[in-house]
């Protein structure tokens, strides 16, 4: 089973709530994506700890029901 692109916006805004958030489906298969995250919590955040902070938020379903996110993220 596969997240969709709502569901993964829906995990980011429940713990990021002013996140702008834009996903594309990179195969067409509802299981290998790109994200660009923008979001005033990550200003002053390395990048490693602002991708961590969107693993969090997808509640362990990275690498289970989400196979692959490419995550690119921006403090606004």
């Amino acid at each position: 089973m596969s997240l969709s692109i709502k569901e993964i916006e829906d995990l980011i805004k429940e713990s990021i709530p002013d996140a702008s958030i834009e996903i594309k489906d990179l195969m067409g298969d509802n299981n290998h994506y790109s994200a660009t995250i923008k979001s005033s919590i990550f200003k002053g955040k390395s990048k490693i700890e602002q991708h961590k902070m969107i693993y969090k938020s997808l509640k362990g379903k990275m690498g289970n029901e989400l196979h692959a996110l490419s995550i690119t993220t921006e403090a606004k």
